[in-house]
């Protein structure tokens, strides 16, 4: 595998990253800076090490988790995008949430990841440098969560009732997305 079609890999599989993140973005208003940088840090860690665990475990893990990962990313994005939608009408208008929380970060970077651990098995049967390719992977989602999260932020004049749950929504979307699609 060239450098080129590992690059085109670590944009696909950052492009989660980038509308996971974004949803973030729309609903933060406290502790930006932080926020982002915890949300792309998650990001690009478990991007870049779940390929190095497929590639690893080739054999064993992915012929049983490949079955499901699917379901497994739709049950984690959906149960946060309802919970999203549900806190967005259970609450009156407050100033924003100051923090992304352990938990949420830990099902996020999992959610997004499950493809990097199928692409880590494909990494080991096309013979792909397994430093190089996690590197890549890691680093784009990083800069590409940043990306989502900030572009998200820019939508700030909304009332956060309907960026949470639009927020919610698109969780749901990429929850649909991995059975669908």
């Amino acid at each position: 595998m060239g450098l080129t079609e590992l690059i085109l890999l670590a944009v696909a599989l950052g492009i989660d990253c980038l509308v996971v993140s974004f949803s973030q973005g729309l609903i933060f208003n406290a502790n930006r800076t932080k926020n982002s940088l915890a949300l792309a840090f998650t990001m690009g860690l478990f991007q870049g090490g779940m390929p190095v665990i497929g590639f690893f475990a080739a054999g064993l893990v992915s012929r049983y988790v490949q079955a499901f990962s699917d379901w497994i990313v739709f049950i984690i994005f959906l149960i946060l995008g309802i919970k999203f939608i549900y806190e967005a009408f259970r609450k009156e208008e407050e100033p924003g949430i100051s923090c992304i929380g352990f938990k949420c970060l830990i099902s996020l970077g999992v959610a997004t990841s499950i493809d990097a651990l199928g692409a880590g098995v494909s990494l080991k049967f096309a013979g792909a440098d397994l430093v190089l390719s996690s590197c890549l992977i890691g680093v784009a989602s990083f800069f590409m969560s940043l990306a989502g999260f900030w572009s998200g932020n820019c939508f700030k004049v909304i009332p956060s009732k309907y960026l949470e749950t639009l927020g919610g929504v698109i969780l749901i979307g990429l929850a649909l997305k991995a059975v669908l699609l």
